[in-house]
């Protein structure tokens, strides 16, 4: 049986410590939120997360034998220390932070692993801004070591900045273990990973086709690429261009078709291009197999239009679409990667004809070479125009590959970088998901890690950055070797946990040569770091008491859109490295968006700071943060009538606990949606913080009773039905709300706590106030002691999404305390003996209160505030006595004026001029209306239409249980449909005796 261990104090008595559970500070903070007679998120929230961390609260004990079936851990996706966290953040930390404290209140031993990520790219190209912006300067005038300080400077000031957001946002983490994937033990992860794959041969030296941003001179991943649609010609503003450039638009060129010995034929082949700029790296023009109009020429070749040489035409399927414009392609192996793959098809010569600053080199010809490459372009279409063989141009719709970071235009190059074989791994990585080895929820984003894996593509990892781990490998530059190739074959590179390692390594393969070890200049994709999250932070590849108590993890939650980019990999890394799965569980929630349902961008306006919905901010103060970001003055321009429209009166104060219950009711465990936010909801939730607020506040006043009661069962001789039913509730709501949170339906969690909130708010005090007045000393003391049980669970249920209220309500109650924070006090559990002693007479109560809340509904409707003449018909004559016990709490609840209140099983009790309404089968409340009705055919019409449409329902029921195959149904199926017809039949029969009774008011 359920205890509660509860005390009670006197009203003007403010709690002590109950067994010394109460530190001072806890004490002190108490008494400085005590004169705040409402809710004020920032006095409550204020410093309850240090008293947290002082406590020690967040950090697991390791010092006593742990069943490995209780514990939890989570890895927090690591923000990227680039500036501050968004809305997308705050979703991850509230869920995250809900199944943590949920777990920790269930006796888990429990960690919440917090850490930041490097971010390659992103760091280094706002550092880069920062530094060109303040003092006209790039990297290269730095030097490698001294850009690097500079960095590490940024990201200290920033790391602080994320780490101060991430504890408003309540985030329950283990600082003690906080992580850096450029820390120490985290890079020496990095090493130990990439020498032991490259060592296999996993990890490969190779020249392949890459995304190349010009601006930031790097290689860049699928994900640092935006696709931009544009239907037809379109100006884009690309870095270093005086003048935006023009896309958009297709062009057409002549080739002559030659012989193979050089000789004219006379016939030109037309071909399509968006990129006229590439025609110095075409190295074939390619037709269909199947092509009739191009029989002629199989084995022929074409005359470059602008370079002394000739290319053949060759036969592809899969490289032409028959159909689309003239059915012939130019192939750029170098610059394309449907050409690339051509190219290996037919072993043609690849051609790269950029320089890495994006301009024209030397294979282009002495004339062409230093040209920019879109300053190129328009050169090219003059040129040919002067040799007659531009055949047109005309608009076009197409895809175009914008760098995120710097919004260049992604170039394809062919350059030698190092790679993941991945084929083999991704095999593994998908068997341990579909032996449900990793749980990935919804089943849609299951499905899209299937599709995903099974047709990787190897992992290029390198970046030509200075900011992240330098590639542990060293080229073998030895003495009277002299070949450009040498630096793309893996048989000249060596990798080594430490330069001494690769000596050794480099002496076997060059046992009798004379040779230097040069480093890769070269530094990781950040993904690789951050693929082996889950046990570089727990210490691997040492074996430590961490790995062994966490690993595997528990639950990895993040968002589904770097469910291919990070979780994959990890699974991956993890199943390869460690021979274990990284985690168990894979929870990916959806993206959040503006409640126009529109991606969140700077660019718009319309991004969310959760500072701004905690602490609440002016219009003017969100134009100045733009001022002072990264935005260029017309994006600025911009996005400040975005911002106006969004948030024409800036953001309200919600406070963090609103903010957070509100991202978690947008949550479900298989919504495909993204979340539309409203910051009008999270308002809403501040709100309902007051109610929860002013509700334990009046407790806390009313609640007299002095002696301290040390156990209590929960159900005792003393209990009206009404305490019952409340109790029921909780006890319900507790199997509810641990079922949603099992599942990961946050939104099933946070409603059924909502609904319960509002049963005690709007219910039980309701009922508090009724029995304090006109109740027995015995009952006024039972329903005390039940208003304190229920405030007390009903706060600990909410806890896991409401943190700072929860506690500081919590700790004020005069309850008898066994821990010192509701941190870790035990979460409200289902308990099936309090539902065998309680659900019963809970649920005739809530017929009751049906029947309150019909009679408060029948008076409003027909405006009769007072004296009002209500008859209840029941048949059932032991709900009838409950009623008959509970009518002067019936009269007290309706809050309008009813004499007399008639209960009554016999259907001549009730008079004629009545209009009736049907609260069930077995319930009917008439109102005498006669002479007090001012529209009786009005009312009469009304009631009709209703009438025909519960006809139009009971038919529907009737049509169901009437088919042929209705036997087959379930007895829940077909006892449900049966209650609802014969409630049909008494809400039709209820309505027609008004309609008949109104009549005779005619």
């Amino acid at each position: 049986m359920l205890k509660v261990n509860i005390c009670f104090r006197k009203r003007t008595r403010f709690p002590g410590s109950y067994k010394g559970c109460r530190s001072l500070h806890v004490t002190k903070l108490l008494s400085s939120v005590e004169k705040f007679s409402s809710y004020d998120p920032v006095a409550v929230e204020k410093d309850w997360y240090k008293v947290w961390e002082k406590d020690g609260i967040f950090t697991p004990d390791l010092s006593k034998d742990i069943d490995p079936s209780n514990v939890f851990c989570i890895p927090a996706p690591p923000p990227n220390v680039t500036g501050a966290l968004h809305i997308g953040h705050a979703l991850t930390i509230s869920l995250q932070d809900s199944l943590i404290r949920y777990n920790r209140m269930l006796g888990k031993t429990v960690l919440f692993l917090p850490g930041f990520d490097h971010a390659g790219i992103a760091t280094q190209s706002i550092v880069e801004k920062q530094l060109y912006k303040k003092e006209h300067k790039t990297r290269y005038d730095y030097g490698r070591e001294q850009f690097i300080d500079q960095v590490w400077d940024w990201k200290n000031v920033y790391h602080a900045r994320i780490k101060d957001q991430i504890k408003k946002m309540g985030g329950s983490y283990d600082w003690s273990r906080e992580a850096f994937t450029l820390d120490p033990k985290l890079s020496d992860a990095v090493t130990e990973a990439f020498v032991r794959l490259h060592d296999e041969g996993i990890i490969y030296r190779d020249s392949k086709l890459i995304n190349w941003c010009v601006k930031l001179n790097t290689a860049i991943s699928n994900l640092e690429v935006e696709n931009k649609e544009i239907q037809g010609k379109t100006l884009i503003k690309v870095p270093n261009y005086d003048k935006p450039v023009t896309f958009g638009v297709i062009t057409s060129i002549a080739y002559e078709v030659v012989n193979a010995d050089g000789t004219t034929t006379g016939e030109k082949l037309i071909i399509s291009t968006t990129r006229p700029e590439t025609i110095f790296g075409d190295t074939a023009i390619a037709v269909h197999p199947d092509d009739i109009r191009y029989k002629h020429l199989h084995e022929k070749y074409v005359k470059h239009p602008l370079l002394d040489k000739t290319i053949p035409i060759i036969q592809d399927k899969d490289a032409v679409d028959m159909e689309f414009g003239t059915g012939a392609v130019k192939i750029t192996p170098a610059h394309d990667l449907n050409d690339y793959n051509c190219g290996k098809r037919h072993n043609l010569p690849f051609v790269n004809i950029f320089t890495d600053d994006g301009f024209l080199n030397e294979n282009c010809g002495d004339n062409w070479k230093g040209i920019r490459r879109f300053d190129a372009r328009n050169k090219v279409i003059q040129v040919l125009k002067e040799k007659c063989l531009l055949v047109g141009e005309k608009e076009h719709s197409m895809t175009i590959p914008i760098c995120s970071r710097s919004g260049d235009i992604i170039e394809p190059l062919l350059k030698p970088q190092w790679w993941v074989s991945q084929e083999t791994m991704a095999k593994e990585a998908i068997k341990v998901v579909r032996d449900n080895k990793i749980k990935i929820q919804p089943t849609h984003s299951r499905e899209e890690y299937f599709r995903w894996l099974q047709k990787i593509d190897d992992w290029c990892i390198s970046r030509q950055l200075w900011w992240g781990h330098r590639c542990p490998v060293y080229f073998i530059n030895v003495e009277g070797i002299s070949n450009p190739k040498m630096r793309s074959d893996n048989k000249y590179w060596v990798a080594g946990r430490n330069i001494e390692e690769a000596k050794e390594k480099a002496l076997r393969r060059f046992p009798n040569s004379i040779f230097e070890l040069e480093q890769d200049t070269d530094v990781l994709d950040t993904w690789f770091s951050s693929a082996l999250w889950p046990f570089s932070t727990l210490g691997w590849p040492k074996k430590t008491k961490d790995i062994d108590t966490f690993y595997p993890v528990s639950l990895l939650e993040t968002g589904w859109d770097i469910l291919f980019f990070w979780v994959a990999r990890m699974i991956i890394m993890g199943v390869k490295l460690t021979g274990s799965v990284p985690f168990q569980e894979v929870f990916c929630h959806p993206l959040v968006r503006d409640a126009q349902g529109r991606k969140m961008s700077k660019s718009l306006g319309n991004v969310v700071d959760p500072v701004d919905v905690i602490n609440g901010a002016s219009l003017q103060s969100l134009q100045e943060k733009l001022v002072n970001g990264n935005l260029d003055q017309r994006e600025i321009r911009i996005a400040t009538k975005g911002l106006k429209v969004s948030y024409p009166n800036g953001i309200p104060q919600c406070g963090t606990d609103a903010l957070r219950f509100a991202l978690c009711s947008y949550t479900s465990n298989d919504s495909s949606n993204d979340i539309n936010l409203d910051i009008k909801k999270v308002e809403t939730y501040r709100k309902f913080c007051n109610k929860m607020y002013q509700a334990t506040n009046f407790a806390l006043l009313k609640v007299t009773s002095e002696s301290l009661i040390t156990t209590r069962k929960i159900v005792n001789e003393h209990q009206s039905i009404n305490e019952k039913y409340i109790l029921s509730k909780m006890n319900e709501t507790s199997k509810k709300v641990a079922i949603a949170f099992e599942s990961r339906h946050f939104m099933n969690v946070t409603d059924s706590i909502y609904q319960f909130w509002y049963q005690i708010c709007d219910h039980y005090i309701e009922f508090f106030k009724f029995i304090s007045k006109t109740g027995s000393v015995e009952e006024i003391r039972s329903a005390e002691m039940t208003l304190i049980t229920v405030l007390d669970n009903a706060l600990r249920m909410i806890h896991p999404m409401m943190p700072f209220i929860s506690e500081q309500l919590w700790q004020k109650l005069p309850i008898v305390k066994d821990t010192k924070s509701i941190c870790l006090a035990p979460y409200p559990v289902y308990d099936q003996k309090i539902s065998n002693a309680l659900d019963e007479p809970a649920k005739m109560f809530g017929q009751v209160l049906d029947v309150i809340s019909e009679s408060r509904g029948i008076l409003n409707q027909y405006n009769i505030l007072k004296n009002g003449k209500i008859f209840i018909e029941i048949n059932d004559l032991k709900l009838k006595t409950i009623v008959e016990k509970e009518s002067n709490y019936i009269k007290s609840s309706v809050k309008m004026s009813i004499d007399p209140l008639v209960i009554t099983d016999k259907k001549e009790d009730i008079p004629e001029g009545c209009v009736s309404k049907s609260v069930n089968s077995l319930i009917s409340i008439h109102l005498l209306v006669k002479g007090q009705i001012k529209d009786i055919k009005g009312d009469i019409e009304k009631l009709q239409k209703k009438i025909v449409k519960l006809n139009k329902k009971y038919q529907a029921f009737l049509s169901i249980v009437n088919n042929e195959n209705y036997a087959k149904a379930s007895t829940t199926v077909r006892d449900s449909n049966n209650k609802a017809i014969k409630d049909l039949l008494t809400q039709i029969e209820t309505f027609q005796m008004t309609v008949n009774n109104l009549h005779k008011e005619l």
